[in-house]
């Protein structure tokens, strides 16, 4: 009865920290929120418990030789297909990725705990968020993100010129795509861009800077 209660705790305490790190990753507005990283971590530790303990009975038998461990191994590999679940590569952007490596991380935390590494568990969660949150803090003015953007416009020479305006203010343009859209006597283009912007310019700077163009419409920015 005591072990079965060690065993409730461990899946208790592995969900609750697969939970906070979800719960960056909600306020993130990512693919995979505070749900599913708390299904992750008390699925891995439920798993890592059965592999421990599930197969006691079998290897007292004699002439029985197997390695439980594998099948706590196999969350290490499956959790890839989720994590592959989450990334997306769509115009020359690939979005995703640290959620899917908060997920595999999520995943170890969940062993550990179910193992009975509370401590260990509890490091990597902090260690975790470290990641996600102080080092994006610190580092956030090094290197470039994706940003895109959809727009029309009925004079085909301001896209040019939002092209260069966006080449003059710092952001490199990745991907440009140019579709006509004839209605009777007038012509609309629509335009669908995607740019390689500083860490700390986000959606809404690039927002902001096409809205200083009166002759496009902006229909999404993300």
């Amino acid at each position: 009865m005591i072990m079965t209660w060690d065993f409730i705790l461990r899946l208790f305490v592995a969900g609750m920290l697969g939970a906070v790190v979800g719960l960056d990753r909600e306020y993130r507005a990512k693919e995979a929120g505070y749900r599913t990283h708390f299904l992750v971590a008390l699925g891995s530790a439920l798993i890592m418990i059965v592999s421990q303990y599930g197969f006691q009975d079998i290897i007292q038998e004699d002439g029985v030789s197997l390695d439980p461990s594998r099948v706590a191994a196999q969350v290490v590999s499956g959790i890839g297909f989720i994590g592959a679940g989450t990334i997306i590569f769509q115009k020359q952007m690939v979005r995703g990725l640290t959620t899917a490596a908060g997920l595999w991380a999520t995943a170890g935390i969940g062993l550990a705990v179910g193992a009975g590494l509370f401590w260990l568990g509890i490091a990597a969660t902090a260690l975790t968020l470290v990641g996600l949150e102080v080092l994006n803090f610190f580092f956030k003015s090094i290197g470039l993100r994706s940003v895109s953007a959809n727009f029309s416009v009925r004079d085909k020479e301001m896209v040019k010129t939002v092209i260069e305006r966006l080449n003059a203010e710092g952001y490199r343009l990745v991907n440009y795509e140019l579709s006509a859209d004839a209605h009777s006597d007038n012509t609309t283009y629509d335009v669908s861009i995607t740019v390689k912007a500083p860490h700390k310019r986000d959606e809404s700077s690039l927002l902001l800077f096409l809205e200083e163009f009166q002759e496009i419409t902006i229909t999404k920015v993300e």
